[in-house]
């Protein structure tokens, strides 16, 4: 079994999640219900849904309501439970109603740089935004990490999937198990075999990077 990320003996506030001071926010809303259902369909219970996640009980139960905005590990601990990446398992929570448009290139695949959504890490500040369509057969998704934080993923979260991940600017150190790699603008690296995964921007600047995944055929 997965270590289980729990909230503290008496404290007020769990561990891996910020509590959002506006817990009526639409996208947190929307996030709770996309997770609630996904663990409905399996017909998993809380602590069902725990085990598999290494995510505790409380800790799910308030996202679910929608009373807690979770980090980007946690995101990446409960993707992993359900067989989806990050980026599907927001897909909902990041569908706004777009007013509509009369630019032609829209309806041909355009996407406009203003009408595209991003999902924030409430803990980090590091910014996800996709960059394809959930038909598209990659996930592809641009990162945005501010200087001097750093984001961890558990193993699970790359059981069944291949990542490439290419560095538009700044730098970034990508620790995978046991190896550290710097990367700077303009270099990638492909992800081997599943291990916990950790983003770490060493500079004072935000790094840029692109993630494209790819399930294993």
């Amino acid at each position: 079994m997965s270590h289980i990320v729990d909230e503290q003996e008496g404290a007020g506030a769990l561990p891996g999640v910020v509590t959002s001071e506006d817990p009526d926010d639409a996208d947190q809303r929307r996030l709770g219900e996309r997770l609630q259902r996904l663990r409905t369909e399996r017909r998993w219970s809380l602590t069902e849904l725990a085990d598999e996640s290494g995510v505790s009980r409380a800790m799910i139960n308030r996202v679910e309501r929608g009373v807690s905005s979770p980090t980007a590990t946690i995101l990446g601990r409960l993707s992993g439970a359900f067989g989806l990446t990050v980026s599907q398992l927001l897909d909902e929570a990041l569908e706004h109603e777009v007013p509509r448009s009369s630019d032609p290139d829209e309806a041909r695949g355009v996407q406009r740089a203003a009408s595209a959504d991003s999902w924030t890490d409430p803990e980090t500040g590091y910014r996800r935004r996709p960059l394809s369509s959930a038909d598209f057969p990659a996930d592809v998704t641009e990162v945005r990490l501010p200087g001097g934080r750093e984001v961890a993923y558990p193993a699970s979260a790359y059981a069944f999937l291949r990542h490439c991940i290419w560095v538009v600017e700044g730098t970034l150190e990508l620790q995978a198990g046991d190896t550290t790699s710097r990367l700077g603008a303009g270099d990638r690296i492909e992800l081997g075999e599943p291990a916990d995964v950790v983003y770490r921007n060493p500079g004072d600047e935000p790094c840029r990077y692109v993630v494209v995944v790819v399930r294993h055929r």
